[in-house]
């Protein structure tokens, strides 16, 4: 046996060697995790960074389309804060105002660009719609600071934080064109065309109106005579000729009339307030038997026309009769040998008669 002494250590080290192995081992396996870890973030970072990338060229895509839109469409956004009235506008609202893009504004300036009429259909629409936390639509003329008369469609909405309005926004469009066409249509279809009297469907319509708020006081149809004969020898041309200066006259004659309408070829209707008394209508009646009854001067011609005319009182009927009595009058002043007018009365037993005035 030998006589060297034991060493408890002597037989450790093969072991501690294999530990620092596997050590080793556990070290170079976290390392190539860590690096695996940090490959796929930066992966994961580099396609978020594209998808970003992506989001904003089609974000400014969008932008893009959106400005040429507004512009093609001349709508502009606009925002002003509350309480302070601190206006921010697109460039679009810039234009509607005829105002170089990026001039400072001030709302006090801007709001005079509204004729009295819209400044006090927008304030009362602003306030109330602050005062309830809602929004409005207002189509609104305004007259831009290079003197362009407009009309703009606002839209407005406000917005709060914890119940209290901070800003109220929305979109300002360009009507003009809209507002043109619509006034266009509206007239032609209340008007007639060739002689700017009021046409027999606004006629119909007011003489529908009838009531305690709008009375009336008296129809009065009128007939041009010797219209035919004009229109068949000298044309059409000269026949519309005359038939304006018809409307000219009776327009000018009737200042006090409620309506003056055309309701057919050679016919016109007259509708007279109740503030006029039975005298005062036969009044207007003889006015306008000889006014029509003037020469009138046409290319040269000298022609003479005339008018027979049929009056109907309100109060004899309801009013959806009015227009009946008047045509029986009319045809008695033209039985009566025209250039003439006579008044419907009603008779005991309800039938009408027309008589002289």
């Amino acid at each position: 046996m030998s006589d060297t002494p034991y060493n408890p250590k002597g037989p450790a080290r093969p072991v501690a060697s294999a530990r620092n192995g596997e050590g080793g081992q556990d070290a170079r396996r976290a390392e190539r995790r860590r690096d695996a870890d940090i490959s796929k973030l930066n992966a994961e970072l580099a396609a978020q960074a594209a998808l970003i990338a992506g989001q904003e060229v089609a974000l400014a895509h969008s932008r893009k389309i959106f400005d040429r839109a507004s512009v093609a469409a001349r709508i502009g956004v606009w925002e002003c804060s509350l309480p302070g009235e601190q206006l921010h506008w697109t460039d679009v609202v810039y234009d509607l105002f005829d105002l170089p893009r990026g001039t400072a504004l001030d709302r006090s300036e801007i709001i005079k660009c509204y004729p009295a009429e819209s400044r006090k259909a927008l304030d009362s629409l602003r306030s109330r719609a602050i005062a309830e936390r809602s929004g409005f639509t207002l189509d609104a003329e305004i007259t831009t600071f290079a003197g362009h008369s407009r009309w703009i469609r606002i839209t407005a909405t406000v917005e709060c934080e914890e119940g209290v309005p901070v800003r109220i926004f929305g979109m300002k469009q360009d009507i003009t064109e809209e507002k043109i066409l619509s006034d266009r249509m509206r007239y032609l279809a209340e008007f007639d065309a060739m002689t700017g009297l009021a046409n027999r469907a606004r006629f119909q319509a007011r003489l529908a109106q009838v009531d305690a708020s709008r009375p009336l006081g008296a129809l009065l149809l009128i007939d041009l005579d010797g219209f035919k004969a004009v229109n068949d020898t000298f044309g059409h041309v000269v026949g519309d000729e005359c038939l304006k200066a018809a409307a000219e006259r009776l327009a000018e004659g009737c200042g006090e009339a409620d309506l003056v309408a055309r309701v057919g070829g050679d016919e016109f209707a007259v509708l007279l307030g109740s503030h006029l008394d039975r005298a005062a209508v036969s009044g207007v009646a003889r006015e306008i038997v000889e006014s029509m009854g003037k020469p009138v001067a046409i290319r040269g011609q000298s022609l003479r026309l005339g008018a027979s005319v049929g009056i109907a009182f309100a109060g004899q009927g309801a009013p959806c009769d009015l227009f009946a009595q008047a045509d029986t009058a009319l045809y008695a002043a033209k039985a009566a040998g025209r250039n003439t007018f006579r008044i419907f009365k009603t008779e005991a037993g309800g039938k009408g008669r027309s008589a002289a005035a």
